[in-house]
């Protein structure tokens, strides 16, 4: 009946600031008296401090290593040197980069779901892929996991995993420095599930530094769409969508295409995803056994990915179904230590010397009381500064609502809130055993891949991947990184 009268304009602007939040909504901006946006200033500030934290480490790090030499590493506080350098690499990363940016957004907003995934990894295995070139095929990818220090050393010249089962019940006896044969640094200190993955890609013919590193950095790339996947579920389909582009653009990638840990990341990132999908109803018996196999072998590929059961907690948590697929996941995760534990090989005892022997090196020697902070900066620096910013918007709701609030609310942010600030404090957990003093840029890369979805919160999203682009250009193109 009142159809035709006129409107005060107020009415529609009332009614747009009084109507419920989307879950994919992002927070509005207030602006402070001289009309900037308020947030802006704040997350820009965020990006700030992590620049003065990296600053610091770098500069207290050197004057550290040139007094006492007890940080054992050539560019504090990265395992890296200084070596100003281009590559095959170089014009393909730049390519890369400049795409995502341009059309990066755009793209993960319109591509269909079943597509997103598929390019999320395609487009992180070029971004990986180009980097690694950067310091040539030799020396980014061939050359890197044959080393002193790494798996592929008890494989060639002499195999001394060719009678497995001998080498499994063995494999405790030389891990101590002093122990005879001790093993190599990466063999020794990581379960036999990472060294056993480049024994079997040997026994079907892929041996070789060659398919050691394409192994690691393909199925490395998967990591983007099993993060991809898990936000989805979880948080909804909006996120995701903007988180996209920033799981693939990444400056981790500098250290995913360089080390392992980039497989590790992988396989530790689909347990979670599978998890996700198992507890949100998405045929829990299938995806809670695969969730549960991944979490076991995650387990014996690396100690301390057990902190992985922090954000398993975070999943059960934000699961509707938490019950349900619970027997199927401990099904599953007791399959690959049951397989190990027959075959003689004793996690606990494995972990038990490992702590000896990691104190019996540099673990020993450098300093806790500057890798406690500095192994922070090597965060910043791998999840670079849109990541630091969407932290700090990623942190509003868990400490206005606390945890319960957040559970209780069904719009998207606080969920996703959750579950970022779970792989925040495994990582934390991880900093403060003070059995990761450095070499976190690529130890922590497991980590590291969930708190990027914590940019999904930005706008402005292609100033911040161009920030994140040249963060890792930079880094790859002045330093030699190890591992």
């Amino acid at each position: 009946m009142n159809r035709d009268l006129p409107r005060d304009p107020r009415d529609s602007l009332h009614g747009l600031r009084d109507r419920p939040r989307e879950p994919g909504d992002l927070p509005r901006h207030p602006r402070d008296p001289r009309g900037l946006p308020c947030d802006l200033l704040l997350d820009l500030s965020a990006a700030l401090a992590a620049a003065l934290l990296v600053t610091a480490a770098v500069l207290i790090g050197n004057s550290i290593e040139r007094r006492d030499g007890t940080l054992h590493v050539s560019w504090p506080p990265l395992y890296a040197h200084w070596e100003p350098h281009v590559g095959p690499g170089t014009a393909a990363a730049i390519v890369v980069a400049v795409a995502v940016v341009a059309y990066g957004p755009p793209l993960a907003a319109r591509l269909p779901w079943r597509a997103l995934p598929f390019a999320a990894w395609g487009t992180a295995m070029a971004w990986t892929y180009s980097l690694a070139l950067i310091d040539g095929w030799q020396r980014g990818i061939a050359g890197r996991l044959t080393t002193g220090y790494e798996y592929l050393q008890v494989i060639s010249p002499v195999n001394r995993f060719h009678d497995i089962p001998a080498a499994l019940r063995d494999f405790t006896h030389h891990i101590l420095i002093h122990s005879p044969d001790h093993w190599p640094a990466h063999v020794a200190g990581h379960p036999p599930a990472a060294t056993l993955t480049f024994v079997l890609l040997d026994r079907i013919g892929l041996g070789g530094g060659a398919w050691a590193g394409v192994w690691c950095i393909t199925v490395g790339a998967t990591a983007a769409a099993a993060v991809l996947v898990t936000v989805r579920t979880l948080a909804g389909e909006a996120l995701a969508r903007r988180a996209a582009p920033f799981l693939v653009l990444a400056p981790a990638a500098v250290w995913m295409g360089t080390s392992a840990d980039g497989y590790f990341t992988a396989v530790a990132a689909w347990a979670v995803a599978f998890l996700a999908l198992a507890v949100t109803g998405h045929r829990p018996r299938a995806t809670g056994l695969a969730s549960g196999l991944l979490f076991g072998l995650t387990a014996y590929l690396s100690y301390g990915l057990t902190l992985f059961a922090v954000i398993a907690c975070a999943v059960l948590l934000l699961g509707r179904q938490r019950l349900q697929p619970l027997p199927y996941v401990v099904a599953g995760l007791a399959v690959v230590p049951l397989v190990f534990t027959l075959l003689g090989f004793n996690w606990w005892e494995a972990y038990r010397l490992l702590v000896t022997r990691y104190y019996e090196g540099a673990g020993g020697i450098r300093p806790y009381g500057y890798w406690v902070w500095a192994n922070l900066a090597c965060t910043a620096l791998i999840v670079g500064p849109a990541t630091a910013a969407g932290l700090r918007r990623a942190g509003a709701a868990p400490v206005r609502k606390g945890v319960r609030g957040c559970l209780r609310d069904p719009a998207a942010e606080p969920r996703l809130s959750l579950l970022v600030f779970a792989a925040l404090l495994a990582l934390l957990v991880a900093d403060l055993s003070g059995m990761s003093k450095a070499e976190t840029e690529r130890i922590w890369l497991p980590f590291a891949m969930w708190l990027l979805p914590a940019c999904a919160f930005l706008p402005r999203p292609r100033a911040w991947l161009t920030a994140q682009a040249i963060l890792a250009l930079t880094l790859n193109h002045l330093l030699f990184t190890g591992w």
